[in-house]
């Protein structure tokens, strides 16, 4: 019995005495991966160092203390973390190792740039948590050029290689020191930072409870400071793959669309910069947010960039905007949301219901704001197929020194949209208490040959005060007209298989005084005419130009009576007698242009007694006889009035 259990206790000896030289043995085998993965940061020019190493092997816990890391690429941060602790860590080959949580506390990370000025950015971070964690036992080397865009590679690159189920950062500190006297120095704290699903390159949801920050504007003999806060940040299904393609220094040949985010979106957003000056955004939404390889090329718009910071040539400008350009074509939104928002100001308060963006289309809603006058207020406010990308390059175009720019490149202003409207609009009118009310403005137009649109209407329904302080408007102040009705449709539009242009519908309503309709067809008007900005082409190619038909519309709704009480006044006459004697002088006038030309003799009848009787419709129609060259007719409608009208059969009437 005795030999039995000396025995058991040998057994238990060396038993204990292997379990302690296998633990041993793994530790250092810890230690050494440990080592050789800071090896690797030495190897390349930087430093690095650690303290305590140690290893439990019962829960396989790895445990690293005060680590010091500094790269020898100056766009790299300065690491420094107080401790790491790994629980359940397993290494499935040689060259990756995995982790059923991972804690990091007392992280501080710097980073000093240099260029294009000196900035110096400060992290502080007490904790880190990870969960179910993945990752190479160690990393690529940084092969960086110095340029940020080679950094941001390089992280989404180590970034690939990383999956875990969930990593939580409660805060996080930022400290920004952008110089004495210069812009830019501040705060920022990031609260409640959660990502879940990381997986090699994609993430299935980022949040950030809260964002603070407090900046200084540093503006001379004003020391402001912009203070702002940001809650509910979230960003749903990430993708680096395109980014990093985008950022390949040798170029993607990819001309296709890649998603990298689905939505990101914000709670509420409050900023306040100047006393008194206060911003409240409730919500955003940005979804489906993607990137074309081939055209979205950051790194090409730095380059272009004057390394020694001064101003850009305008030839380096030019080019720059052209990139940019690109950039615009290389970035696409499926929809922005932007809630309501509200600012005070010391002169009042204003408010915007909602920006929004979809399919190349901007929406201003519900804007109420204050101004000197009164309160502006507008329903909505939209640009049609807006292109950022030929903003850009029409910006581009205007660039010549010394020079104005030229009627083609102003022109270049129709391709960067096909259109705007502006509702329910109540503005104060001058200096005055009176409004102007637009129920609609609405001017759209496309079919561009060259830079000149080829199709283009104009939609305006308002009412506006008239102004005493214009002379034309005289008479109908004095006759107690004191708002104008007015109600404008404009259209035009040439086919270019038959080369026929027709001005249908242009009419001009003004409420309870007239309507006017007009409808002019031209015919043979070449396409060189539109791609031509030059006037002695245009003149020659308008000699092609033939007229058509044009008819006349007027329906009187009180104007020919207002036109009548004027008169009267004028010559202290009845308006029985002011209506005749117009009558008479239509007919005189008349007699003088209509000739022995029987149609226009008909016209001058039909105006006289359009303005005999209140309340009718006078109707006019021009039909050419034969070939009617367009600048032929103008010229004779200066000339020789008569001729010009013995050109068309004339067709008049008025009825009621």
């Amino acid at each position: 019995m005795k030999r039995i259990l000396i025995g058991l206790i040998v057994a238990a000896v060396l038993g204990a005495g292997g379990w302690f030289g296998f633990n041993l043995y793994v530790q250092h085998r810890a230690t050494s991966e440990v080592e050789a993965a800071f090896a690797q940061i030495r190897a390349s020019g930087g430093k690095a160092s650690h303290g305590k190493i140690a290893f439990e092997l019962s829960s396989r816990t790895l445990t690293v203390e005060d680590i010091n890391v500094e790269p020898a690429q100056p766009q790299l941060a300065n690491v420094k973390v107080a401790k790491i602790t790994a629980v359940g860590v397993r290494q499935p080959d040689e060259r990756h190792f995995s982790a059923d949580s991972i804690d990091v506390s007392g992280v501080e990370a710097t980073f000093t740039y240099t260029e294009p000025a000196k900035l110096k950015a400060n992290y502080k971070i007490p904790q880190i948590t990870a969960r179910d964690f993945s990752a190479p036992i160690r990393g690529a080397e940084a092969s960086l050029s110095g340029s940020i865009i080679d950094m941001y590679r390089f992280m989404l690159a180590q970034y690939a290689t990383v999956s875990a189920s969930s990593i939580a950062v409660p805060t996080v500190s930022v400290n920004v020191d952008a110089g004495t006297g210069n812009a830019g120095s501040g705060d920022y704290v990031y609260s409640g930072l959660s990502i879940q699903n990381v997986d090699h390159g994609k993430i299935e949801t980022a949040k950030t409870d809260r964002i603070t920050y407090s900046i200084d504007l540093a503006q001379p003999g004003k020391p402001t400071k912009m203070i702002g806060e940001l809650s509910g940040l979230a960003a749903t299904d990430f993708n680096s793959t395109a980014v990093r393609a985008a950022l390949d220094q040798q170029g993607a040949s990819d001309d296709s669309f890649h998603r990298i985010y689905r939505r990101i979106s914000v709670n509420s957003y409050m900023v306040t910069t100047a006393p008194g000056v206060r911003l409240q955004v409730d919500g955003i939404t940005f979804d489906d947010i993607a990137i074309r390889p081939s055209k979205f090329r950051p790194a090409e718009i730095i380059a272009l960039v004057p390394a020694d910071g001064s101003i850009p040539t305008p030839a380096q400008s030019r080019d720059m905007m052209e990139k940019v350009a690109d950039f615009f074509e290389g970035f696409q939104i499926g929809k922005v949301e932007i809630g309501k928002q509200t600012i005070e100001t010391p002169q009042g308060t204003g408010r915007l219901g909602a920006i929004k963006y979809d399919q190349d289309n901007i929406v201003l809603e519900a804007l109420d704001m204050p101004l000197p006058q009164g309160q502006l207020k507008m329903e909505r406010f939209a640009l049609k197929s807006f292109s950022a990308a030929n903003l850009m390059r029409w910006a581009a175009s205007l660039r010549t020194p010394g020079q104005p720019p030229s009627p083609d490149q102003m022109l270049g202003l129709f391709r960067v949209l096909e259109g705007a409207e502006i509702k329910g609009v109540v503005s104060p009118y001058k200096n005055t208490r009176q409004l102007v009310t637009i129920d609609t403005i609405s001017m759209n137009w496309g079919q561009l040959v060259g830079s000149i649109p080829s199709k283009a209407s104009l939609v305006v329904k308002m009412v506006t005060p008239t102004d005493p302080a214009n002379p034309a408007l005289q008479p109908l102040i004095v006759a107690g007209v004191d708002k104008l009705a007015i109600d404008l449709d404009l259209g035009a539009a040439w086919t270019e298989s038959s080369g026929a242009f027709a001005l249908a519908p242009a009419t001009l309503d003004l409420g309870n005084l007239a309507r006017a309709q007009l409808r002019v067809a031209l015919a043979k008007v070449p396409r060189d005419l539109f791609t031509t900005t030059d006037r002695s082409e245009a003149m020659a190619q308008l000699v092609e130009v033939e007229t058509g038909a044009i008819e006349l519309s007027l329906r009187d709704r009180g104007v020919v009576d207002l036109v009548v009480a004027q008169f009267a006044r004028m010559q202290n006459v009845s308006r029985d007698a002011a209506r005749g004697a117009i009558v008479a002088m239509i007919r005189a006038q008349g007699e003088k242009i209509a000739g022995a030309n029987g149609d226009a003799r008909m016209a001058v009848d039909a105006l006289a007694g359009f303005v005999e009787a209140s309340g009718q419709t006078l109707s006019v129609k021009l039909m050419p006889r034969a070939k009617v060259p367009l600048m032929q007719l103008m010229q004779l409608s200066q000339s020789d009035p008569e001729s010009a009208l013995a050109q068309f059969r004339i067709e008049a009437s008025t009825g009621l």
